[in-house]
């Protein structure tokens, strides 16, 4: 039953990220400077337009791209992996140490004991 869903939320990410791309490359050949003004206007919110040296002639047309669709597939994808189910295996999801190093949940596993995860708020 696990893998039919995971299979089943894969499908419809595809399906999704698929029909999106194939409408946002026709929309960038139909309409390239709205399309234009549209991305710029997202990299307004990131911050990205503000280096001179990268411009949207650089990253712009990546945009829709089949790069682009099979990048967004695998982080969506991989994001999947992310949830935790009851009864089933914890994922190995990465996590931070106070020191800023990159660890995952299994490097803190000794013997037989069980892992606790405390989460709280730091403010």
């Amino acid at each position: 039953m696990f893998r039919v869903r995971v299979f089943l939320q894969k499908f419809l990410i595809l399906l999704h990220v698929t029909t999106s791309t194939i409408i946002g490359k026709m929309l960038m050949i139909l309409f390239p400077k709205a399309m234009k003004r549209y991305i710029l206007k997202l990299g307004e919110k990131s911050r990205m337009n503000e280096n001179q040296k990268f411009s949207y002639e650089n990253w712009g047309p990546t945009f829709f791209s089949f790069k682009y669709l099979l990048f967004v597939l695998k982080v969506k994808w991989k994001r999947l992996e992310d949830e935790a189910y009851e009864g089933h295996p914890a994922p190995n999801t990465p996590v931070m140490t106070l020191n800023g190093e990159a660890r995952y949940l299994s490097d803190f596993m000794q013997d037989n004991r069980p892992l606790i995860l405390n989460f709280g708020s730091c403010t």
